[in-house]
């Protein structure tokens, strides 16, 4: 609908995949960044190759192969000795705002608290290279306000990509083990009857959503309400769903089926030939199943869950052809240590025979695609918007240099450098020249 009716080489729009028309206003920072003498592994499937990078405020401008090159005089020049540039990786699975068991349902459930979580998860992304968050259920609003914030370079942290609250059923995923001091019932959204799931998804929009999220359980035409609303609008729709609500989901249309849970091979091969993607997350069942021994006391989760069976639906994903994204889906306490959870997933994508450069290529490019933002995000091509990093190794030959994070760049400004947060300075304006701001705006200072 969207590309149909939105020419963009005439009308700028948001960077997001709602494509809301938007003033030409410049963005990024007033300069030309020149990145130089690198390995550029660009996303694409190509092999990695030296050459530099011209970026020009939030865009790449050119990618240039080879050792030599005339750059604009005006230009700032980092000379990077062979590190590895690569797209910004992405997480196609987070959640914001989860809290734990511990804090008071009082904190959990708190806005401010929510979005103080959010603020401090947020480094936690962007230092590790995560540039770009698909946010899979959170509360209330803070998320997209967050998100906007984001975008004009005010706070530190990835661009955010919120689906608003998880839709599903009277007493579904979500809803049906909630217990005091957790915080889960206040991210989801319960409807019953195919017209209240199309409201609450008209609803999501309303509120900013760049995709809709649905849980089962849900029947055929519920789901199939929720599809048509959400791609009426212009979103993705992606389902937390198991057994024969994924069958339900894909015949319905849904675009992403989110973790491993079970299902049918005759599912697993209609997710092929209908082209509809999956985010895996094997580390947070990994970590579940380390410490808690499985998955208890969860009525959406009725069904044998251990490390063979949710690898052994990846294989068959893997061998139907179906493309994969990355998403951690990790929790509470374990936030800090996200470079080493990122690194994992990557990893047991590895051991399940993709190679490295496959593995990063599904973190990027993949994921760009279940984002609905594969024109502005995933690879390093001209035009592109500036979100990448700088790796000291080479991660498409081993993966554990991925931790290595030199330099992270979203939206063109330097935001992590030597591995601190590295907020661009907003200068300080006369005052004389706010007011005149002031004023040019309409208000009035009389009663001031």
């Amino acid at each position: 609908m969207k590309n149909q009716w939105l020419d963009e080489n005439i009308t700028t729009v948001s960077d997001d995949p709602r494509r809301i028309p938007r003033k030409p206003d410049p963005l990024g920072p007033n300069r030309i960044l020149v990145l130089k003498n690198a390995r550029i592994f660009d996303g694409t499937g190509k092999s990695a190759y030296n050459g530099s990078i011209v970026l020009h405020k939030n865009k790449v401008h050119s990618v240039v192969t080879g050792a030599t090159h005339e750059f604009p005089k005006n230009a700032e020049i980092i000379d990077l000795e062979g590190k590895t540039i690569m797209p910004g990786l992405i997480d196609a699975h987070t959640h914001l705002d989860l809290t734990s068991s511990k804090l008071p349902l009082s904190l959990a459930i708190d806005v401010a608290d929510c979005t103080l979580r959010a603020l401090e998860r947020m480094t936690y992304y962007i230092e590790s290279g995560i540039t770009s968050i698909r946010d899979c259920a959170s509360a209330g609003t803070f998320a997209f306000r967050l998100k906007d914030w984001v975008a004009k370079n005010s706070i530190p942290g990835p661009r955010i990509f919120p689906a608003g609250q998880l839709i599903t059923s009277t007493g579904g995923h979500g809803t049906s083990s909630v217990k005091l001091g957790n915080s889960l019932e206040i991210f989801t959204c319960e409807a019953s009857g195919p017209h209240e799931w199309r409201d609450k998804v008209r609803y999501q929009f309303k509120k900013g959503a760049d995709f809709i999220k649905t849980g089962s359980p849900f029947s055929q035409e519920e789901i199939e309400a929720a599809v048509d609303e959400a791609h009426s609008l212009g979103l993705k729709i992606t389902t937390d769903a198991e057994r024969d609500y994924i069958e339900k989901a894909v015949k319905a249309g849904v675009d992403v089926v989110e973790h491993s849970l079970p299902r049918t091979d005759q599912v697993i091969q209609l997710m092929a030939e209908r082209k509809v993607y999956s985010v895996p997350t094997l580390i947070p069942y990994d970590i579940i199943i380390d410490s808690e021994g499985g998955y208890f006391g969860n009525s959406t989760r009725r069904f044998t869950l251990t490390k063979d069976t949710i690898r052994s639906t990846v294989r068959k994903m893997k061998d139907a052809g179906i493309e994969m994204g990355i998403g951690t889906d990790i929790f509470y306490e374990v936030f800090p240590a996200i470079a080493d959870v990122y690194y994992m997933e990557l990893h047991n994508l590895e051991e399940l025979g993709f190679s490295a450069s496959e593995v990063l290529c599904m973190a990027t490019r993949v994921n760009s695609k279940i984002l609905d933002m594969s024109d502005k995000l995933g690879t390093l091509e001209p035009g592109k918007l500036a979100d990448l990093i700088v790796v000291n190794g080479q991660p498409d030959k081993d993966l554990a240099s991925i931790k290595n994070i030199d330099l992270v760049i979203r939206d063109g400004y330097i935001v992590v450098k030597n591995k601190k947060i590295n907020m661009e300075s907003h200068h300080n304006p006369p005052l004389a020249s706010l007011i005149e701001k002031m004023k040019s705006n309409g208000l009035d200072l009389d009663g001031c």
